[in-house]
């Protein structure tokens, strides 16, 4: 059986709405087969939905869109229960100029400047639908909707965006690494643990959820 997934990701990067296809002849119902799958994986990994698709349905190709959280925790002091989900950064960042620099990642853009090297087999324009920032008590989180992703693309924005934020850069710096299309150029790279794919979106499916 080929089971394909929705999303590649970096080793340390978690998933809320990771989804995966596949072909079957079983006979089993829906919730038996969740129940079965569930049986047998990890206990950090867990099937929380199956459903039946149409046809030639293919869980990375026919997605639409993808939507990403990053999580960053800008106490002084890092928060332990926090560790594995979010990047600590002590230095006071300025959530406001991260934002300005935020907006500016809106539309259809080529983003060779936020790509990993070994991601350039693919072209490099994506358009993000949403891109927003929320801060509250010291954490901060940027949430990103695109049409795709490149690699590192979420995690190299999000090292550029905290350099903002610190003051090292003005938030126009951002528009400037777009049309630049150099990744030299940009920040680092944001470590992967403060990543999540929240959501997979598709079109035109019909949806037979499990009870």
């Amino acid at each position: 059986m080929k089971v394909v997934g929705a999303s590649r990701t970096d080793a340390g990067v978690h998933a809320l709405g990771q989804v995966a296809s596949f072909s079957t002849t079983t006979s089993l119902s829906l919730p038996a087969i969740r129940s079965g799958v569930n049986a047998l994986l990890p206990a950090d990994i867990r099937v929380l939905e199956v459903a039946e698709v149409p046809s030639g349905f293919d869980a990375r190709r026919s997605a639409r869109s993808k939507r990403y959280a990053y999580l960053i925790d800008n106490g002084p002091v890092s928060n332990p229960l926090l560790r594995r989900y979010a990047w600590h950064v002590p230095q006071p960042l300025d959530p406001d100029a991260m934002a300005a620099g935020l907006r500016q990642l809106r539309g259809k853009h080529d983003f060779s400047a936020f790509c990993a090297a070994a991601g350039r087999v693919r072209t490099p324009t994506c358009t993000i639908h949403s891109a927003k920032l929320r801060s509250r008590r010291g954490l901060i989180a940027v949430l990103l909707s695109a049409d795709s992703f490149l690699h590192h693309m979420v995690r190299n924005i999000l090292g550029s965006l905290v350099e903002v934020g610190r003051g090292i850069h003005r938030p126009e710096w951002i528009a400037e690494l777009l049309s630049g299309r150099d990744r030299t150029r940009a920040g680092p790279t944001a470590p992967p643990h403060g990543l999540t794919l929240l959501r997979v979106s598709y079109s035109l499916v019909r949806r037979s959820p499990a009870t």
